[in-house]
C-alpha cells in the first residue's frame, strides 16, 4: 500500500482537487439566483469527497480483475439498460434515470466504462497487431451496438454519440487499417449528407412526426443547429442566450456572482449542461482558458501513462477514457457557442450531478490503478 501511494500520480490527485473548489464555486454562482437549487453547492463537495475515495480505492484495486469480468459487467450493464424501461423514472423527456432516495443514477453512464473494458479485452488479443476486420473490428461493433441502441431508444442521443466516440477512439489507437478508416469516414460522411438533405426536405413532415410522438425537443435542437436562420426562436433559445451571456463576459468578465444572463434566468440549466456560460460570462476568456489549460494538464498526464504501460490492454482503456473526456469536453463547449448542436452532456468535473461526477472519478482510478499495478504486469492468457 505505502510503495503504491508513493508511485501515485499526485499531480492527477491535485487536478483534482483543484477541479473540485472550482466546480463548488461555479455551481454555487450558476444556482445563486433561486434559492431551491440551495443545497447543490454542498452536495458537490460531498459527491467529490466520496469521489476521491473512490479514485484511492480503484487505484489500489488490479485493473486486470476488472478486465477479466469483463461479460459479467457487459451483463449487468445491459440489465440496467432494460430495466430503466420499466422501473426508471422519465426526466427531460427521457426514461434513463434510476431514483434512488434523494439521488438520481444513470446506468448510461456507468456502461461507458463497460464499454471501455471490454473492448479494452477484446483488442488486448491481438497485442497490438493490426486489426482484423471479420475477427476484431465487427465483434467489437456487435459488442458495442446492443447498449448504443438501448440508450437511443430512452431516448439519450449524448449518451449515444459518446459510445461511438469510445469505439472510434480505441479502434484508432489499436491499429485499426487505414482502408477501414476510410470505409467507416466515407459510411459516416455519406450518412449526414442524406440525413441532412432528407431533414431539410421533409422538414415539416418530420416536425408533425416528432409531435405526435412526443419528441419535438429533437427536433427543435436538430433544426435549431442545421436551420439557425429559419428556425423559430424558441429553437435556438438556448444557444442564442449562451452566446450572448459568453460574448458580454469579454476579455476577463463581469465578475464573481455577478452574471447578469444567469442571474436573470435566461441561462437553462446554468449548473448543469450549460455551466460552461457561467465560466465565461462571469470570467471571460482568461477564466476559460485556465479551466481548457486544466484540461489539457489532465489529458496530456493520463496520455503520458498510457505510453508507458507495458500492457496494451491498459494502453486501449485509457485512450477509450481520453476520448470520452475530449469529446465531452468539445461537445459542451462547442453547442455553448454555436459549434455544436445542442445536447445534454456535461462538462466532465465541473457540472453539478452525482452520477456523472463519480464516472469521471471512476475512470480516474481506472487510469491510476493502470499505473500502479505495471511493475506486476504479466499477459493473461
Amino acid at each position: 500500500m505505502i510503495n503504491k501511494l508513493k508511485k501515485m500520480d499526485w499531480g492527477i490527485i491535485l487536478m483534482l482537487l483543484v477541479f473540485m473548489c472550482i466546480s463548488t464555486l461555479i455551481v454555487h454562482s450558476a444556482t445563486s439566483y433561486d434559492p431551491k437549487y440551495a443545497t447543490y453547492d454542498t452536495k458537490t463537495v460531498i459527491f467529490y469527497s466520496v469521489g476521491i475515495c473512490v479514485v484511492f480505492m480503484i487505484s489500489m484495486i488490479d485493473y486486470r480483475l476488472l478486465l477479466k469480468g469483463w461479460l459479467i459487467w457487459y451483463g449487468l450493464g445491459l440489465v440496467l439498460l432494460v430495466l430503466v424501461f420499466f422501473l426508471g423514472a422519465e426526466i427531460n423527456g427521457a426514461r434513463a434515470w434510476f431514483k434512488l432516495g434523494g439521488l438520481n443514477f444513470q446506468p448510461a453512464e456507468m456502461v461507458k466504462i463497460v464499454l471501455i473494458i471490454g473492448i479494452a479485452h477484446l483488442m488486448g488479443r491481438r497485442q497490438g497487431e493490426t486489426l482484423n476486420l471479420t475477427s476484431d473490428v465487427l465483434p467489437i461493433a456487435a459488442f458495442s451496438i446492443v447498449p448504443f441502441l438501448l440508450v437511443m431508444m430512452q431516448p439519450d442521443l449524448g449518451n449515444a454519440i459518446i459510445y461511438i466516440i469510445i469505439v472510434l477512439g480505441m479502434l484508432w489507437i489499436g491499429n485499426v487499417k487505414y482502408t477501414h478508416v476510410m470505409i467507416g469516414v466515407t459510411a459516416v460522411v455519406g450518412f449526414l449528407l442524406i440525413f441532412g438533405t432528407l431533414f431539410n426536405t421533409y422538414n415539416d413532415e418530420i416536425k408533425t412526426y416528432m409531435i405526435d410522438h412526443n419528441k419535438l425537443h429533437w427536433y427543435e435542437r436538430i433544426n435549431g443547429f442545421m436551420n439557425p436562420g429559419n428556425a423559430s426562436e424558441r429553437e435556438v433559445y438556448q444557444a442564442t442566450k449562451a452566446k450572448i451571456a459568453i460574448g458580454s463576459g469579454g476579455l476577463s468578465g463581469d465578475g464573481y456572482l455577478q452574471g447578469d444572463s444567469k442571474n436573470n434566468a435566461f441561462i437553462s440549466y446554468p449548473y448543469s449542461d450549460s455551466i460552461f456560460v457561467v465560466v465565461g460570462e462571469e470570467f471571460g476568456f482568461q477564466g476559460s482558458a485556465v479551466l481548457l489549460l486544466l484540461y489539457f494538464l489532465l489529458i496530456y498526464r493520463m496520455i503520458l501513462i498510457a505510453f508507458q504501460c507495458y500492457d496494451k490492454r491498459g494502453s486501449f482503456m485509457i485512450i477509450g477514457i481520453v476520448s470520452m473526456f475530449v469529446f465531452q469536453i468539445f461537445e459542451n463547449i462547442g453547442m455553448m457557442i454555436g459549434l455544436m448542436p445542442i445536447t445534454g452532456i456535461t462538462l466532465p468535473f465541473v457540472s453539478y450531478g452525482g452520477t456523472s461526477l463519480l464516472l469521471n472519478m471512476l475512470c480516474i482510478g481506472l487510469v491510476l490503478s493502470i499505473k500502479l499495478h505495471q511493475e506486476k504486469y504479466e499477459l493473461d492468457t
